[in-house]
């Protein structure tokens, strides 16, 4: 009985393997996509209230900004 000894070498890819740094499309998509959302969430954080200050100042009857921001 023989066994068979398989080495598994550190570093440089095998013949006819990827590189490591090619990434996938689907590898790609989802960063970019998780990259546009933490944008967009900064982006609506900062400016939800300065887009509702522009609309209630092109509104009819136009208020001033003290009406604007007054509870009362």
């Amino acid at each position: 009985m023989s066994s068979k000894v398989v080495l598994k070498t550190k570093g440089k890819s095998t013949k006819g393997s990827k590189p490591a740094d090619d990434k996938s499309a689907s590898k790609l998509l989802k960063e970019w996509s998780t990259w546009t959302m933490k944008k967009a969430k900064v982006v609506t954080h900062y400016g939800f209230i300065p887009l509702v200050i522009i609309i209630g100042m092109n509104s009819e009857p136009k208020p001033s900004l003290y009406q604007l921001l007054s509870p009362v």
